[in-house]
């Protein structure tokens, strides 16, 4: 099983830099061109490659380029085929017919057993792998029929997303199975490019799998750029100058000099919709958010509007949903379900909480100070760190005393979880389906499970029992309406959706929750 501290890292680290369906293009750039090098920037090194470990979207986006998955995902969020041809879903159940002809980097064919030894390793608990619960939901197993070419993905009791969650599970191949230590700083995986050099810290460089035939929607190796290297560049102001110059074909950018590259010529622009900015609250039973009023009241307390927009610099969009996009159920589960901004209103629920004034205008309740201690990752930008302070002003305005802690994220993730020293924290958890967000959000309680903010909502948890147990379609309104009712009791409140930028020169290609879709890559002509 996952160790606690493990899934308090997996909720930090699935900050999924997600762009859905994004096509990237310099403008006026021509058609394409065969051969040569794309260049892309990343925001920090992706660690240790074995896709068994990968929970940060930098890792994940660079595994994109050397590994399939069983099925993939189009731009309106449909299941299509890749590695497998075809599928059949019962309720416990999921049945992938693989394709025959798709081989592994070293030359070997794809098989039934490559999958299942992929989704096995991960469920082994001697794995202790972070994605498990997540990607691979708990109690699934794998089994291979290689006389009918078929493998089958199996859980002990109905799971409606047992076919989506295909979608982001990479398919270990040949060699990488023998030996696991291979894939610490190299791939084993069938996708159109394989890992040539490995610097850590600096860049990653892919070389072209021209046999490559079997990609999503009928990509190919035939049109890709011979190489690609991933360059590690946590200086968005540096990533910026070499795409204005050429010196880049690609980069994700969320901070200030995003605005420099939408205005600059021969850039493509794309904004997309990246993570969910959000607060939780922590109802330990010692902590004042544990009486449901006090959060209503707080959350009354805070302009939520004015917050977004000083978290995102106005580069934001309302916040819909907890799910990353393309979203499989489609909806707005956060609209009439969260406090009105009310001052007022604030004061005096507190009043009715039974936390009066002090002296020093902060609240007390039998001799006990209405203290918050509000925690966030200082990694995460400027407009984290002015959205703690305009939210400590409000929650001062009506007699809270707040104490901010901003802390790197592998300090915060002790906080978060083993320590558990913080009463309110900005935390953003990007999943790509609800199922995934569950063990977050309810069962035990940090430090012996993954609920970090100890939520106990009885409605949430009878909604997704019974969503969980019907196909995903006829599921959906359960589980929309159980992101409301976590809204209705200010368990956490949405408050942006945060957008980001995908800036491109001389090159296109299409990303997917935060992947690449690696067929897709194209150097254009002049860009």
């Amino acid at each position: 099983m996952r160790t606690p501290i493990a899934a308090a890292l997996t909720a930090l680290a699935l900050l999924a830099a997600a762009c859905g369906g994004t096509d990237g293009g310099g403008e006026g750039g021509g058609g394409p061109a065969g051969g040569g090098t794309f260049t892309y920037a990343l925001s920090a090194d992706p660690g240790v490659l074995d896709p068994s470990g990968a929970v940060l979207n930098v890792t994940i986006t660079t595994l994109s380029l050397a590994y399939d998955t069983l099925v993939g995902v189009s731009k309106d969020g449909k299941t299509v085929p890749l590695l497998a041809e075809k599928w059949e879903v019962e309720p416990d159940k999921v049945t992938f017919t693989l394709r025959k002809d798709a081989t592994c980097s070293d030359g070997s064919p794809v098989t039934p057993a490559d999958v299942a030894k992929s989704v096995n390793h991960i469920a082994d608990p001697a794995t202790k792998s972070p994605i498990y619960g997540v990607i691979v939901p708990a109690g699934m197993k794998a089994e291979a029929d290689e006389a009918a070419g078929t493998v089958t993905l199996s859980m002990p009791e109905p799971f409606s997303f047992i076919l989506e969650t295909a979608r982001s599970l990479y398919v270990v191949c040949g060699k990488g199975h023998e030996d696991r230590s291979l894939l610490a700083r190299g791939t084993s995986g069938s996708g159109p490019y394989k890992l040539t050099e490995a610097v850590p810290g600096d860049h990653y460089t892919f070389k072209a799998r021209r046999e490559y035939a079997w990609g999503q929607e009928g990509g190919t190796g035939k049109d890709i750029p011979e190489n690609v290297v991933v360059k590690i560049m946590p200086n968005e102001q540096t990533a910026a100058n070499l795409l204005i110059s050429g010196g880049l074909n690609g980069a994700l950018v969320l901070g200030p000099d995003r605005a420099r590259l939408e205005a600059a010529p021969g850039i493509g622009k794309v904004v997309e919709p990246v993570q969910n900015g959000q607060f939780f609250y922590h109802q330990g039973d010692d902590r004042p958010a544990h009486d449901p009023a006090v959060r209503k009241a707080l959350t009354q307390a805070v302009n939520l509007k004015e917050l977004a927009g000083i978290a995102t610099s106005g580069t934001g969009k309302p916040a819909t949903g907890l799910v990353l996009h393309p979203r499989p159920c489609q909806g707005d589960s956060v609209t009439g379900h969260v406090p009105a901004y009310d001052e007022a209103a604030a004061k005096a629920a507190l009043d009715a909480a039974g936390w009066k004034p002090g002296p020093d205008g902060i609240r007390v309740k039998d001799g006990k100070r209405l203290t918050l201690r509000y925690l966030y990752a200082t990694t995460k930008g400027a407009g984290t760190q002015a959205a703690a302070e305009y939210l400590a002003a409000a929650w001062r305005k009506v007699g809270a005393e707040v104490k901010l802690n901003g802390q790197i994220d592998t300090k915060l993730a002790e906080s978060l979880n083993a320590t558990q020293d913080w009463d309110v924290i900005w935390l953003p958890i990007g999943v790509t389906l609800p199922s995934q967000l569950i063990g977050f959000l309810s069962g035990p309680a940090a430090p012996k499970g993954a609920n970090f903010a100890h939520l106990a909502n009885k409605k949430y948890e009878k909604l997704v029992a019974e969503a969980g147990r019907v196909p995903a379609t006829e599921g959906c309104p359960k589980w929309l309406e159980a992101e409301s009712a976590l809204f209705d009791s200010a368990d956490l409140v949405p408050v942006v959706e945060q957008t980001v930028l995908q800036a491109t020169k001389g090159a296109t290609y299409q990303q997917y929750a935060g992947v690449f879709v690696p067929a897709t890559i194209r150097l254009t002509q002049g860009g």
